[in-house]
């Protein structure tokens, strides 16, 4: 029943009530899904299949998914990436001096103790 190609519907979560594809079967209970969902692994309990199959092979990309559902007439999100961010340098140096100088101070403490 849950066989790559399958269109369902997603029941439970954010995306309840969205058309998917399943991309992937997995051990278990498990399936990749696509489509107008994000793309991630879902419970088959979740999905309600649809009598229609679509023609596409195992793990197929995103962008293929896209083109297919858009010629059913379909909208489908896509992700949003964001921009990877670094602290800044100084701020890091900064941090690490500071452990360091704690370090130095409790050292001269316990030598003035003794």
């Amino acid at each position: 029943m849950f066989e790559i190609g399958r269109v369902a519907i997603k029941l439970a979560g954010r995306d309840a009530g969205q058309k998917c594809v399943i991309v992937d079967v997995l051990e278990g209970k498990y399936v990749v899904i696509d489509g107008m969902t994000r793309r991630r692994k879902c419970n088959m309990l979740h999905l309600e299949p649809m009598d229609q199959i679509l023609d596409i092979e195992k793990g197929a990309s995103h962008e293929e998914i896209v083109r297919i559902f858009k010629t059913l007439g379909h909208d489908v999100k896509t992700p949003i990436t964001k921009a990877k961010t670094t602290k800044p340098l100084a701020i890091r140096n900064v941090k690490v001096k500071s452990a360091k100088t704690q370090k130095v101070k409790k050292e001269k403490k316990s030598e003035a103790k003794s």
